[in-house]
This record gives structure tokens, C-alpha cells and sequence, in this order.
């Protein structure tokens, strides 16, 4: 894709994106097995891995869809696990059993390692450039992940799903940003790791949407299409967001 001017303002999706979600969970799944014990005692740790994935990635894109809340995917995600297992949880004990992973999971918080270093490239790269967060999450909680891992001062807004009600990758939630910052959709760029939801989301509603690929993921056939024709940017890390944003020498 062709740029003709630098990027005013870098909107970020935060899990998987700069936070490093994924890791946490791995770890976080583990250890919380190993408290509990139980018939989760010599689970194969790759299978616990993708299960717990997979069903994350189930009951999430059933809370972006609108047939569960927040809370009740997270209950879903423990109580259809439990019983890959052959324990079966009521709704108050699936949202305890989730309660209890999640401290694991806390602890496990970090950054990706390359999180920090684009920030501060970008703002040597692009003088003046702001940065923002879009994320399909509630409020309070992405607050306490940049509070911990020290993006607080480094973001200027943070616009979530769970307070506006319109969740990536209806265009309203990335125009809602922009106009956060009086910026015209074509001066602004997303970065995210979800092809659909975040790379192609947001070039849809006029902003240069850029899709980081950490894990060389396969891509369905019509969502590689649409990328092409909206001129999506796909990266492997964030240390190549700033080259990849610079203006071409034939647009200047």
C-alpha cells in the first residue's frame, strides 16, 4: 500500500497485539490444572493448550456476536472445559473455576517484547504521532493491563466494546475513535492481530488497517481477497510498523 503522508494518529488493538494475551494463557492454564489437580491430574499440556484456545475463540466470537455477556463466555469457556474432563460445573462454580484460572493468568501478564521499542519508534519516525487503543473488551479490565505493564502515560484513548456497545469490526467503533482524536479515518492507522476484526475492520471504514501475523496463521480465501483489495498491510512484528507506515518516496 502507498502512503502519501505520515500517520497522524496509531490506533492498537491490545491482546495479542502489544500485550502478550496468548502467553499468559498458556501459562496461566497450566498452573491453574496443576492447583486444581484432580481429574485434570496428567492432562497432556499441547491438548490443554488447544482446547482452552479453541474454546476461547468459540465463546468470545459468541460475546462479540451479542448471544452471551462478558462474564457469561468466561463462565462457558470453564464449564465446557470441565467437562472435556468429565466434571461438570454449574454456572456459579464455572465463573469460581474461571475466577480461579485468571489469577494464574494475572501473573503471567506482560508485553510483547517488541511492544515498547515500536511506540518509541514511532514517535521518533513520525514526530507529533498519537496513540490510541480499540479493544473488544470491557473497559475496567484492559484499564488494569495497561496500569500493570506501564502503557497507561503511553496511550491517549482507549476506546472498548464493553462501554460503547458496538464492538470491532462494526466501522462505528473505529469512526468512534477518530473522531476521539478530530482525526480524519485516512490520516489514522490499526494495528491488531485479527485479520477479519481488526486489519480488514478498520481499513473498511477508511483507515489504514494493518494486520500483525506473529504466528503465520492461515488465511481463509475471501478474507486473503478482501485484504488485497483494501491494501491491508501484513507485518510478522511490531519492529516493522514503522517502515512499513513510511511515505512512499513516489507519494511525497
Amino acid at each position: 500500500m502507498t502512503h502519501s503522508a505520515a500517520p497522524a494518529v496509531v490506533l492498537f488493538d491490545l491482546d495479542d497485539t502489544l500485550f502478550a494475551h496468548r502467553d499468559a494463557v498458556d501459562d496461566g492454564i497450566l498452573r491453574h490444572l496443576g492447583a486444581v489437580g484432580g481429574p485434570f491430574t496428567g492432562a497432556d499440556p499441547a491438548e490443554v493448550i488447544a482446547l482452552w484456545h479453541s474454546l476461547e475463540e468459540q465463546h468470545y466470537h459468541s460475546y462479540l456476536a451479542g448471544t452471551l455477556d462478558f462474564q457469561g463466555q468466561r463462565r462457558a469457556r470453564a464449564r465446557d472445559f470441565a467437562a472435556a474432563h468429565g466434571l461438570e460445573l454449574a454456572d456459579a462454580e464455572a465463573g469460581a473455576w474461571f475466577d480461579a484460572y485468571f489469577i494464574h493468568y494475572e501473573s503471567s501478564w506482560k508485553l510483547h517484547d517488541d511492544a515498547l521499542p515500536c511506540l518509541d519508534a514511532l514517535a521518533r519516525t513520525f514526530p507529533g504521532v498519537r496513540i490510541g487503543l480499540i479493544t473488544n473488551a470491557a473497559l475496567a479490565y484492559q484499564l488494569r493491563k495497561l496500569r500493570f505493564t506501564g502503557l497507561t502515560e503511553r496511550v491517549e484513548h482507549v476506546v472498548a466494546s464493553g462501554e460503547l456497545g458496538i464492538t470491532k469490526p462494526d466501522p462505528r467503533i473505529f469512526e468512534h475513535a477518530c473522531e476521539l482524536f478530530g482525526a480524519a479515518p485516512s490520516a489514522a492507522v490499526y494495528v491488531g492481530d485479527r485479520l477479519s476484526t481488526d486489519a480488514i475492520g478498520a481499513a473498511a471504514a477508511g483507515l489504514t488497517g494493518v494486520w500483525i501475523d506473529r504466528r503465520a496463521a492461515s488465511v481463509a480465501g475471501a478474507d486473503a481477497a478482501e485484504a488485497d483489495r483494501l491494501g491491508v498491510i501484513r507485518i510478522t512484528g511490531l519492529a516493522e510498523l514503522p517502515a512499513a507506515l513510511a511515505p512512499s518516496p513516489t507519494a511525497l
